[in-house]
């Protein structure tokens, strides 16, 4: 898992400026805004502890294009009619929708911002502190502190914050909070947020914006984005689901839906939001009641207060919107303790919500049944499975957890209720709201269960209105033109609402899109996009290819190149001269690790090339080669190559650059044939190669986990004659040293590099395939060699998958051996015989063969190792530096210096 996670806000209303002090975090996560208005988030890199100009521009243009040209065609349409000529760049400084609707309007209604809070006054003055700060000009602010054991908030408030009103709620249970601030409050609209929250300043702009233009719509929530990622379990919290629900307006209409159960489209209420940012009209609670103070934090139930409040809300027939420009930032649980009791609580309080509205809704209970069963399946049980059949980020019991909350919740509600009873009668002289409503007859039961359809006409060369006179109508056909021209048309649920202005224009950009920006049709498509994305890189890259300078890695940062060989002196002679003479300013080793000393055909050679130490592994296998030299190594970046490369002189500063950024942990290089002269080593290259083409490639654990089915192919990414790791893998609890079961030199043939990349990404880091870092390689030249060579590579295949079951549980290993290696060759076998390709059957045979002996070999090679023992584990540079002050243990290898190593 990734962390931390610097969370920024990026404002394109600004220049974008380059971040920097960002060592120590794995990269940047932005929220995107135009004017206030989100666009999105963007994951950019972090390069030696800068995150760019050039390369936040660039994520973002490429993840944002469309919905950054939609924003700019939506502020202008909020000011005036689709002009005869458009340009992209004149849209760029227009104010936002929601700048634009304020300054038509002559009044603000009354907001009260209600906090509900207990205990907690570092958070509340945090809270308190943004909320001084919001940019509207008609509110009140109302704290409720519930069942306080200390006067610490009263004193907060009353000391610092003269502007906002206290109020006492000695009932303990958030709901029983909620419910004194409707009684309590002043405004006609009241916003709900939490004490773990800061509010941006346009937050209550944004909601009341959607209440003043449709009076029909009762209740309104928000956008929820982290306030920061720094922890794991923070991290882990938004990989879990989060409280973000997207970047998209969303209507939800009570009344959309007569003829079905209310529950079946609209129970699975935490779709609409949370009650760390929600609001509603006052009046709505004086016709469907209050909170239920059965439900929510400081009750039994641990939860569910907002959604069944946002179920009751569709249910009695009115509309709920949910507005992304209405953006809260919370503060995520930091320990890990504390979000396994949140996960927890939140199946109590899911479930304690679905029994409490099946109770009163009887018409509603098979609905909630269907979907309490819908919910276990979908987002447990099958999460569950997913977690067994191959690894994730997600910890397993965090599902357990949350799965055992929702049987909990099954029971929990009932003795909620009596002790809310109790307690009302404990507090008789508090004041109460009306009955919780419990089986009214909702608003939609008044509208026919089929209705006519309006048809409307929309002229983009006028300015854009609210469609009033569509009140009774279930649906809505809008037909638009530009200049009496149809473009096309749109079907809106209207629910017999009014449309208004806003919505209506989201809906044509989000079908018409760049065809406004030419409705004459004057240009192709592909033009129109290209133009585009020029006007988006003039305004916010300029020059961005020019600046932009290819990642490097500060020279002070050492490199250790570990090459294994078996007794090939002439390429070993041939190899290391091209590693000598890297055109580098950084210090560099070379360690040769002998893997069969026995022969002393490799020390005469190393001693040829002062500064190369070497060392000997008389254990045979590569791995174990590998693993000998990697725990000899002294640098920060430890690349791993063959004796049999012919390296250039810039190989290896393109090979270790992209390690600039701290989330990257392996970097692979492309690997060509330097001659083609026998049949053999053209069947090679027919076959595969080594090479992995000539376009870049960036895979991460989000890759890893993007495959539900096939195994993870590792093996296209790369190949350890060719590739550079960030030397703390190998002391990662979660990755470690080279699997030594696996392997040139063991019966398992090959499969040690493609398993360690596996572990990189299944931990959640980053690996890339650097496509113009290549070395030159020598390709077996006889045909025994290159069979060999294939019935080892056929062998490891198996063996590999079968290792991420065994020591993963990784069960997509297992379809990739039962299922798609036998369609693979038999797709192969037809290709052969119908001349699409030319290879060899011989060999088609031969990889088959060793397809078979892969579980066998791994066996065999599984026995040697237990004969053999593994290396020992590796040790950080610093610690085997302050270890050889207190002893004298030699390592399990030998080890001879010619000389210090430098670049």
């Amino acid at each position: 898992m990734l962390y931390p996670i610097k969370v920024v806000d990026v404002e394109l209303s600004q220049p974008l400026v380059t971040l920097e002090g960002l060592e120590g975090y794995m990269g940047v996560l932005g929220l995107v805004r135009l004017h206030g208005v989100p666009i999105g988030y963007v994951k950019a890199p972090i390069t030696n502890g800068k995150c760019t100009v050039e390369s936040m521009g660039q994520a973002i243009l490429q993840e944002h294009s469309t919905k950054l040209i939609h924003s700019l065609l939506e502020k202008l349409l909020a000011i005036s009619a689709l002009p005869e000529k458009l340009k992209l760049e004149d849209l760029i400084n227009l104010p936002s929708p929601l700048e634009t609707f304020w300054q038509k309007q002559s009044s603000y209604p009354l907001v009260t911002v209600a906090v509900c809070t207990r205990d907690r006054p570092d958070d509340m003055q945090l809270c308190l502190s943004a909320l001084s700060k919001l940019d509207y000009p008609n509110l009140e602010i109302l704290v409720v502190d519930n069942a306080p054991t200390t006067d610490s908030t009263r004193n907060l408030i009353e000391g610092n914050y003269p502007q906002v009103r206290y109020v006492c709620e000695p009932r303990p249970g958030l709901d029983w909070a909620r419910n004194r601030a409707i009684l309590e409050a002043k405004g006609e609209i009241i916003a709900y947020t939490d004490d773990d929250v800061v509010v941006d300043p346009l937050w209550v702009k944004a909601l009341a914006w959607v209440f003043v233009e449709n009076p029909q719509v009762m209740a309104v929530t928000g956008l929820v984005v982290p306030y920061e990622l720094e922890t794991k379990a923070q991290v882990l919290f938004e990989h879990y689901g989060g409280f973000g629900r997207g970047f998209e307006p969303k209507w939800f209409i009570g009344a959309a839906a007569p003829s079905k159960s209310v529950a079946s489209l609209y129970g699975a209420a935490g779709q609409f939001g949370t009650g760390a940012n929600m609001a509603f009209r006052r009046s709505l609670f004086e016709q469907i009641g209050g909170f239920d103070p059965a439900l929510d934090v400081g009750t039994v139930t641990n939860g569910g207060g907002d959604i069944e409040m946002f179920f009751r809300v569709l249910k009695e027939g009115y509309t709920l919107v949910y507005t992304p420009t209405a953006i809260v930032r919370h503060r995520h649980r930091r320990d890990y303790a504390k979000l396994y009791t949140q996960i927890a609580n939140n199946g109590i309080g899911l479930y304690s919500y679905f029994l409490r509205s099946a109770l009163a809704y009887p018409t509603e209970r098979i609905a909630f049944l269907k979907l309490g069963i819908w919910w276990l399946w979908w987002w447990l049980l099958r999460r569950l499975w997913i977690s067994f059949k191959y690894p994730n980020r997600l910890p397993r019991e965090l599902i357990w957890g949350e799965l055992r909350g929702c049987f909990v919740g099954l029971t929990r509600y009932p003795k909620a209720n009596k002790i809310a009873k109790n307690l009302s009668k404990a507090y008789a002289g508090e004041p109460l709201l009306p009955a919780v409503v419990t089986n009214s007859a909702p608003q939609s039961a008044q509208y026919p269960a089929q209705s006519a359809i309006a048809v409307k006409t929309v002229e983009l060369s006028q300015p854009l209105i609210s469609l009033r006179d569509v009140v009774e109508y279930d649906k809505a056909r809008i037909f638009v033109t530009w200049h009496e021209q149809p473009l096309g048309s749109i079907d809106i649920q209207t629910a017999y609402q009014p449309l208004s202005a806003s919505r209506l224009r989201g809906m044509i950009i989000q079908k018409f899109g760049l065809q406004l920006l030419d409705p004459d049709f004057r240009l192709h498509k592909d033009l129109l996009w290209a133009q585009s994305m020029n006007t988006l890189l003039q305004h916010w890259l300029p020059d961005a290819v020019q600046k932009a300078q290819p990642p490097s890695l500060p020279d002070h940062i050492p490199v250790s190149i570990v090459l294994a060989t078996y007794d090939r002196p002439q390429d070993l002679q041939e190899c290391l001269p091209t590693l000598l003479a890297q055109n580098s300013n950084r210090p560099i080793e070379i360690i040769v690790v002998d893997n069969h000393p026995q022969s002393g055909l490799t020390p005469p050679i190393v001693a040829k090339f002062p500064g190369v130490i070497l060392v000997t592994e008389p254990r045979q296998g590569l791995a174990y080669a590998r693993n000998a030299g990697i725990n000899a190594c002294t640098g920060d970046i430890v690349i791993a190559t063959d004796d049999d490369v012919i390296a250039p002189p810039d190989w290896l500063e393109k090979l270790v650059a992209p390690f600039s950024r701290p989330d990257v942990m392996v970097v692979t290089g492309n690997v060509l044939p330097i001659e083609l002269q026998t049949p053999s080593q053209q069947a090679f290259e027919d076959y595969g190669g080594l090479g992995k083409g000539f376009e870049p490639m960036e895979v991460n654990g989000d890759w890893f986990e993007s495959f539900p089915r096939q195994a993870v192919p590792t093996w296209k990414l790369g190949a350890t004659a060719n590739a550079a790791f960030r030397a703390s893998i190998f002391n990662h609890p979660d990755i470690g040293l080279m699997e030594e079961t696996l392997g040139p030199g063991l019966p398992s043939g090959v499969g040690e590099d493609t398993y360690l990349f596996y572990k990189v990404l299944k931990a959640g880091y980053t690996l890339i395939y650097a496509e113009s870092c290549y070395l030159w390689h020598k390709h077996r030249r006889t045909e025994a060699a290159l069979r060999r060579q294939l019935y080892n590579y056929s062998k490891g295949g198996p063996s590999y998958h079968l290792v991420t079951w065994l020591q993963d549980g990784d069960w997509r290993g297992l379809w990739r051996i039962l299922v798609e290696i036998p369609y693979l060759f038999l797709w192969r076998v037809q290709a052969r015989l119908r001349g699409w390709t030319d290879y060899p059957m011989s060999l088609l045979g031969l990889e088959l063969i060793g397809n078979l002996a892969g579980p066998w070999s791994l066996w065999q090679s599984h026995l040697r190792v237990q004969r053999e023992g593994r290396s020992s584990p590796y040790i950080p540079v610093a610690e085997r530096f302050n270890q050889s002050k207190t002893t004298n243990a030699q390592p399990s290898h030998q080890m001879t210096h010619n000389a210090s190593a430098k670049g």
